[in-house]
Formats: structure tokens, C-alpha cells, sequence
């Protein structure tokens, strides 16, 4: 399912983007467990992390990493932080099953000069603009 409509990124990728800068852990197909800050997430779910942990696939196998990239085709399961529960991302989806894809309000309206071109626009077809003459 699409957030925003049919042609962009679902909810996982939305979150994953969300969890940037927080730490998460993941489990690889070979049946490592890596835990550390993600740095980066990418829309294939590849994976930037930056201080991890790597543990086994051995059992008591473990060792430190600046830095690694996990291929998103390599990922089986991500724990991500508690705290995106509360993430904006879902006040969002709330709003979009509620109104049938409507967006809020307030999301693609004009701003700046394009609105108040807009406002005396319309100020002139109500007649409530002075104007000139």
C-alpha cells in the first residue's frame, strides 16, 4: 500500500526512512543479528549502518564494525524503535483512508506569491477588493 497514492514508496520504506539517525537491529539471511545507527536507508531497503554490532552466525561470534551496508535482499527481519509508533507517517495514512485519498489540509496549497495572487483573485471576483478605477 502507498501512502500517498499508487506510484510512490509503500510504508515500510517510509518508516525505515523515518527510523534514520536512530539505532535499529536487523537479522541477515546467513543468520547474523547487526545492530547499530542507521545512517542511511535506501528505497530498495539497502541499509547504511554506522557503529555496529555483528553477531554470529556462530554462536559467541561477535565483532565491532564502523560502518557496513547490508543489501536490502539480504534483510529478513528489522527491529526498529519504539518511538516511531508515533510517527507523522501514520497521522497521514489515518487521514487517507478516512477521506478516500484526499490529501490534509493545508498539502498542495499555494504559498507565498501564488497564493496571494490567488487571494486577490478571488478578493475581485467577491468584489471585495478596491482595485483601481
Amino acid at each position: 500500500m502507498s501512502v500517498v497514492g499508487n506510484n510512490r514508496v509503500g510504508i515500510p520504506i517510509v518508516l525505515l526512512h523515518d527510523a534514520e539517525g536512530a539505532v535499529i537491529t536487523i537479522e541477515t539471511k546467513r543468520g547474523e543479528l547487526i545492530r547499530g545507527l542507521l545512517f542511511e536507508a535506501e528505497d530498495m531497503m539497502n541499509l547504511y549502518i554506522k557503529k555496529a554490532v555483528v553477531l554470529g552466525p556462530k554462536p559467541g561470534a561477535k565483532r565491532l564494525v564502523d560502518q557496513i551496508y547490508v543489501r536490502g535482499t539480504e534483510i529478513v527481519f528489522i527491529v526498529l524503535p519504539e518511538m516511531l509508533r508515533h510517527a507523522p507517517m501514520f497521522d497521514r495514512i489515518t487521514h487517507w483512508r478516512k477521506h478516500g485519498g484526499a490529501p490534509p489540509e493545508g498539502v498542495g496549497a499555494a504559498v507565498g506569491q501564488a497564493a496571494a495572487i490567488l487571494r486577490k483573485a478571488s478578493e475581485r471576483r467577491q468584489g471585495g477588493f478596491g482595485g483601481r478605477g
